[in-house]
């Protein structure tokens, strides 16, 4: 069996784009801030206090959070940040500093300020990396809680961050690292005709299900698989597949790897890498393993530099 064979024609997919502004849509996206910086263990004093964390509100989905920095002078592009398999939230001083605005988010309410959510941990341990984002997605591609969902949020919480007036209205670029990288690359793909810019991702999780055989981080997905047919696993699971969104990539992409990475192998990113056909970088870090790359913050500034 070929899982590629099973994976939905470029038609389905458009339906699947398609449907997730149609959620959106009806889900109307309200802010709050709690003028609060989200930091929770404080050493001394810090001089940039200028990020605000925010709860975001959307009918049919919890709450879920996001940190809000606005650039110095305005108004300026907008730069999305996603978190890792972790939900966690990072702080971007570098790229305010650059001249961006900065929109931090962890959808679908796995982060919160007093914690995260690791009761929705399908092993009901206490990690709080195993959510059952991936493998709700491989049981239904449309289903709120997978990645359907995860980029519902998104769409809502950015085209709430376009209205504020530093911002420069659609004009919008993407960067993360692991499910951050790979969320990236398929919000690129979604906003593409809502202003995307560019992408930056490094050691993208979510792309090339079939080449991982269920190594590192993919081993989440099979756990979907219990629940499905194999042919609708792979199915659903190619939605939120990269690789399906290639085609749709006609903005400039950064792709890194670690090539002693064993969570995203690297022969999951080159594939990717290959099929794009578009101005597109590869920084292949030797013996690297997994993890937020210091190198990847560099050249992700020179991309925004470039084409934000």
């Amino acid at each position: 069996m070929n899982p590629f064979d099973y994976y939905p024609s470029e038609k389905e997919l458009e339906a699947w784009i398609g449907a997730i502004w149609e959620k959106a849509d009806a889900s109307p996206c309200t802010a709050v801030s709690l003028n609060d910086s989200g930091i929770r263990i404080r050493f001394g004093s810090f001089h940039m206090n200028r990020s605000t964390l925010i709860r975001f509100e959307m009918p049919g989905f919890r709450s879920f959070y996001g940190m809000w920095t606005p650039a110095l002078k305005g108004p300026a592009p907008l730069v999305v940040h996603t978190p890792g398999y972790g939900a966690e939230l990072s702080f971007h001083p570098d790229v305010v500093g650059a001249g961006y605005n900065v929109l931090e988010l962890s959808p679908l309410g796995y982060w919160t300020p007093d914690g995260d959510r690791s009761e929705l941990n399908w092993f009901g341990n206490a990690e709080p990396f195993l959510w059952p984002v991936l493998p709700n997605t491989a049981i239904d591609a449309y289903d709120p809680e997978g990645y359907f969902g995860w980029i519902v949020n998104v769409v809502g919480a950015v085209r709430w961050a376009m209205k504020n007036p530093t911002v420069i209205p659609d004009r919008v670029s993407f960067f993360g690292t692991s499910q951050g990288g790979g969320a990236s690359l398929l919000l690129g793909s979604v906003f593409r005709d809502h202003g995307t810019r560019c992408v930056c991702a490094d050691e993208p999780f979510l792309t090339n299900y079939p080449a991982s055989l269920w190594r590192g981080a993919y081993f989440a997905a099979k756990e979907g698989f219990v629940k499905v047919p194999e042919n609708e696993g792979w199915h659903n699971l190619g939605f939120a597949d990269t690789l399906s969104h290639a085609y749709r990539m006609t903005y400039p992409v950064l792709l890194t790897l670690g090539t002693g990475d064993d969570t995203c192998p690297p022969d999951t990113i080159r594939p990717l890498f290959d099929k794009l056909d578009t101005d597109k970088m590869l920084l292949s870090l030797k013996d690297r393993w997994h993890g937020y790359q210091y190198e990847f913050i560099r050249h992700a500034l020179t991309w925004f530099e470039l084409y934000a």
